[in-house]
């Protein structure tokens, strides 16, 4: 079965990690090139002081980046998380939200930096808001990219 970003987004709306913590996949463009994630305050998600818990602010951000370039670039890529970082602005009051835009020009930017085979690492950021535009957090994520190496008659003989 074919994954698409409606089923997608079914799945990670069911996904224990995003269910048990609040985080809800509001959008996943057709073409993969945007998504929308908010995260619900909620008792069960609050730390001491009673705002956002910050590993649910970081995991609401989390596999977005990987899975929309990995989709944009297409199945001849490998894609993988490779560093990530977040900077905590203001305290997490009520619900926030994320959005993720891949852009055409880091495509083509991570096309050509992998044509020859080389990985490259390219870093993307994502800003977590209220809904009034009160920022809250920055995130930062790390990619790995890479073209697939084609695969060789060795390679096929090996695996037989």
């Amino acid at each position: 079965m074919k994954v698409t970003p409606a089923r997608l987004r079914r799945f990670m709306n069911l996904w224990p990690p995003f269910l048990f913590s609040g985080v809800r996949v509001e959008r996943i463009a057709a073409d993969w090139r945007s998504a929308r994630v908010r995260l619900k305050l909620a008792w069960y998600n609050r730390n001491y002081v009673g705002t956002h818990f910050g590993g649910s602010l970081f995991a609401m951000t989390d596999p977005f980046w990987m899975i929309l370039v990995l989709e944009c670039l297409g199945r001849d890529y490998v894609v993988w998380d490779k560093a990530g970082s977040i900077d905590f602005v203001a305290p997490g009051r009520e619900d926030v939200y994320a959005e993720f835009l891949v852009e055409e020009a880091a495509l083509d930017e991570l096309r050509a930096a992998t044509a020859n085979g080389e990985k490259a690492l390219r870093w993307f950021d994502t800003e977590v808001r209220t809904a009034g535009g009160e920022l809250v957090a920055r995130v930062r994520k790390q990619l790995y990219v890479r073209r697939k190496r084609d695969r060789t008659a060795a390679d096929t003989a090996a695996e037989n």
